[in-house]
């Protein structure tokens, strides 16, 4: 999703966001959260950024620091001097320093839903003075999700996979903003009956996996663990599995699957794209 340069609205300010009074529109905003950056310029607040962490490697132009979104530094965010901070969570209760220097702190939870998603883009407009471009934003994300699920889903055929976050067998339930996704096309994700405590990200076995023998292997880690077609295909009797034969194994972007931002569509449409090649190999 290419972010939007709208910079047109001009909406009354003191907004209160998610119980965050934020006096006037910000024009010094630091984001500690990749998500939150790839939000921030996808409503076109990116000319506002002034900082982003060491992980907010999209888009390009985001002015990426040595700041830390898992261990902030309180004197090394107001040295940038934000009237606006947005981050992911209150990793060492952060937020409470920065309202004492009064600057404002937008905290987004990890999303566990569409929804959560879509309300965190609104809330990012509404916090930057760019409502209208967040509105447009979702509703362009929703209409495009509905079509594809409208032509890919079909929950009678019965289809099972395993999404590999780690070539150490670590997966993602149903209950997870990345199995929401999966769950839209009716597919049934074998990672779920593993997690009885309701982790949400449990360590399958070698052996569990064999046993459920997926129909689809979704991976990820191609980049830090070195994954691919032939080290899955490679490992012992997993050429066996009907993913492995039928050759469906489909590479996910580990960005693009674990932020819930406007690039989540790039995972609808993964998704999408790899039943319709199940449909036409079929």
């Amino acid at each position: 999703m290419a972010p939007t340069t709208s910079t047109t609205e001009a909406p009354a300010f003191p907004v209160t966001v998610a119980g965050v009074v934020i006096p006037e529109r910000p024009a010094a905003i630091v984001s500690l959260s990749p998500t939150a950056t790839e939000m921030l310029f996808a409503v076109g607040a990116g000319d506002q950024v002034i900082a982003v962490d060491e992980f907010s490697n999209y888009p390009p132009e985001a002015p990426v620091t040595e700041l830390s979104g898992f261990r902030p530094n309180l004197e090394a965010i107001a040295a940038f001097g934000p009237d606006l901070v947005v981050m992911s969570g209150n990793p060492e209760e952060i937020a409470s320093g920065l309202e004492a220097l009064g600057i404002p702190v937008l905290i987004h939870e990890a999303a566990l839903s569409l929804d959560d998603a879509y309300r965190q883009m609104r809330q990012t407009g509404a916090a930057t003075g760019h409502s209208g471009a967040a509105e447009e934003l979702v509703a362009s994300i929703q209409d495009e999700i509905a079509g594809l699920v409208d032509r890919y889903a079909d929950p009678d055929l019965g289809l099972t996979f395993y999404h590999e976050i780690s070539d150490t067998f670590f997966s993602a339930t149903s209950s997870t903003f990345i199995g929401t996704v999966y769950s839209l096309f009716g597919l049934e994700n074998i990672a779920d009956a593993a997690d009885p405590d309701g982790y949400g990200y449990p360590q399958l076995s070698a052996e569990y996996i064999l046993e459920a023998d997926p129909d689809i292997i979704f991976y990820g880690c191609a980049v830090w663990c070195g994954t691919s077609v032939d080290s899955i295909s490679g490992r012992p009797g997993w050429d066996e599995l009907q993913a492995v034969s039928n050759g469906y194994l489909f590479e996910v972007d580990d960005d693009i699957s674990s932020r819930w931002g406007p690039r989540l569509i790039e995972f609808v449409r993964l998704i999408g794209q790899t039943l319709q090649t199940l449909s036409e190999a079929g």
